[in-house]
């Protein structure tokens, strides 16, 4: 493979639907009765295709041209315009949601899967298509039947586009404190304000930009309980569902970022001649609520973009590790001897194999959400359907948070494993690194995942929903705590979630009591969370894989170590199956231990950072 080539990791999306997670599963329920292995293989097909040959040969000129302010107008790069228009004819914004508004009622599982494709593709261009169909959901669950036979087609089919208006110059973290005003005027009302760092607020690439816009009603109470939320479009439209006259609205300017250059990032000014309309969604002062989906759908996507920069990284470093050379072969000190592949140096592999179990994980654990949500859904049994939502509300900050740190973390290692190339753009790794940044900032800052999920997630139910996800570590401990290859790593596994099972219990009562210093723990004990959930997911796949790699020596009579290294040396599949156990293995005595230093920290009652005096 070329270090500058795009590559998908094909073959453990596949190991993850079919085999571990088996996905045909989901075919049972009516929703999906028509999907079947063909459709999924063809959709992921179709994908890669779509991400190899038009977002990824763009994404490095989108990074270098940018997006072009002048005059309250975004320009965007040519070949984004183009390859925008060829993304949408394959309906990928709207492959999960209702045909009747032109979708495909595809599972979530899907989704996610060409998500993280697209997105390691070309991360800047997908932002604007996750970000319209999350908007056009929110039509589609809170508008009127006018709004939505007006705007949800258009919008899934890319047409038109759409925007999440929540931050403002004073109100980021704090969005009750927006100071953005509707006034009632007959059907519709009049927008004034302004909001910042809006993604994709203004571009030329669609016909329409259609803005999901939180604002305060005249009279409403303070804070987020008096907050609304309202469509308001770029352009009105005519009566015959064509574009209008401009709404009184406009760019007033874009960031200049350290990365993510070609996803305009925009200031917008809406009500500036006090005529900007725009309609109700959902009920008056019952906004953040129905913001709240669109934002853990972004949430659950940004984990992704995690994932995706990160994996695609490991790609690219692993393929420039198999073809660099440098440096004597480990153990012989002979400059005569020709210079070794740096694959060789152990450094490397430990690198490597930091990047490979990591990304591994992260995508088995994103999966498992996404399956849940298609479970939780449309499962026609009520218990099954709680108990799946409970999983996708516990790990929704998790897999943000977790998989933006760690993505952030693949990538530093790719550029390390690359040298001092790593740091020069000839390699794309570091246009990796920087574009991956802002995953742990947007849709609520990574410090507001660990409080959304001690406080939320597991305080505010009495940790039902961790005890539940605890329990299925158990059954797994318990069913394969005596397996010869695998035992050892479930028992420590083991011990590690009892003892974050133990550390919530003392944190989350902590918030009744002493509520700053479980709060100043909260980032620590979401990254041990991390540590453990991931653990979990790699063993509960290399079970999977050990049998397979075990039937595969069966089959050749392979009973030696050396008659078993030969075959996964020759044979892919083994290759890929001893890959997966190693990445287990691992990541379990690796990076697991970890969670035990974040752990004690949290225990050791130090304080320090809320009794430091911060000189000026």
């Amino acid at each position: 493979m070329s270090t500058t080539e795009f590559s998908v990791n094909k073959r453990d999306v596949q190991f993850i639907f079919y085999e571990q997670f088996g996905i045909e599963d989901i075919t049972e329920l009516p929703q999906f009765e028509e999907c079947n292995k063909e459709l999924f293989e063809m959709v992921l097909g179709e994908a890669i295709k779509v991400a190899t040959d038009i977002l990824a040969p763009i994404n490095k000129i989108g990074d270098e041209v940018g997006a072009q302010y002048a005059d309250g107008v975004v320009t965007m790069p040519k070949e984004f315009k183009d390859a925008y228009g060829k993304f949408n004819e394959g309906g990928w914004i709207g492959m999960i949601h209702d045909p009747e508004f032109g979708g495909q009622g595809l599972p979530n599982f899907l989704k996610y899967a060409t998500s993280e494709i697209f997105a390691s593709a070309n991360v800047a261009f997908f932002l604007t298509q996750t970000l319209t169909e999350g908007a056009a959901h929110l039509i589609e669950k809170f508008g009127t039947d006018d709004l939505k036979k007006i705007y949800v087609e258009k919008m899934y089919s890319g047409q038109w586009s759409g925007t999440m208006c929540l931050t403002e110059p004073s109100a980021g973290s704090d969005v009750g404190n927006l100071k953005t005003v509707a006034k009632k005027n007959g059907d519709h009302y009049i927008i004034s304000g302004n909001k910042i760092f809006i993604t994709a607020g203004e571009q030329d690439m669609s016909e329409n930009i259609i803005h999901a816009v939180l604002a305060r009603i005249e009279g409403a109470p303070a804070g987020t309980k008096g907050i609304s939320l309202f469509l308001v479009p770029k352009y009105l439209v005519n009566e015959d569902g064509s574009v209008g006259e401009r709404n009184d609205m406009m760019c007033g300017s874009i960031e200049h970022k350290m990365g993510m250059k070609s996803s305009p990032t925009c200031t917008l000014n809406f009500g500036d001649e006090g005529v900007c309309k725009g309609w109700l969604l959902g009920e008056e002062n019952k906004g953040m609520a129905c913001m709240f989906q669109m934002m853990n759908e972004e949430r659950l996507m940004v984990g992704i973009q995690g994932l995706a920069l990160g994996a695609v990284a490991y790609q690219s470093a692993l393929g420039y590790a198999q073809e660099r050379t440098q440096g004597d072969e480990p153990g012989k000190k002979d400059p005569s001897l020709p210079r070794t592949l740096i694959i060789n140096h152990p450094d490397v592999r430990r690198m490597l194999m930091w990047m490979k179990s990591m990304s591994e994980g992260l995508r088995s654990m994103m999966f498992a959400v996404a399956k849940a949500i298609d479970l939780g859904q449309n499962h026609p049994d009520e218990a099954v359907r709680a108990k799946n939502m409970h999983l996708v509300e516990l790990l929704t900050p998790v897999c943000k948070a977790y998989g933006s740190d760690m993505g952030f973390r693949i990538n530093e290692l790719a550029i390390q494993t690359f040298g001092g190339y790593g740091y020069c753009q000839e390699y794309p790794v570091e246009q990796y690194m920087r574009d991956q940044k802002i995953a742990s900032i947007y849709e609520g800052t990574n410090g507001i995942q660990a409080m959304d999920l001690l406080g939320r997630k597991i305080a505010r139910n009495r940790g039902e929903y961790l005890k539940e996800f605890l329990t299925s570590i158990g059954k797994l401990v318990e069913e394969y705590g005596e397996h010869p290859e695998l035992g050892t790593l479930m028992g420590k596994m083991g011990k590690a979630a009892e003892a974050l099972g133990k550390a919530a219990t003392d944190l989350a009562t902590g918030l009744g009591k002493d509520p700053m210093y479980s709060l100043l723990h909260a980032t620590p004990f979401l990254e041990a969370f991390g540590h453990v959930s991931v653990s979990y997911y790699l063993l509960h796949a290399a079970t999977i894989a050990q049998k397979k790699l075990d039937a595969i020596y069966e089959k050749s009579n392979a009973k030696s170590s050396d008659s078993r290294k030969a075959i996964v040396e020759e044979n892919s599949e083994a290759a890929f199956y001893h890959g997966r156990i190693a990445s287990a293995r691992f990541f379990v005595n690796n990076i697991l231990p970890h969670a035990y230093a974040n752990i004690d920290a949290m225990a050791s009652g130090d304080r320090s950072p809320l009794d430091a005096v911060f000189p000026e």
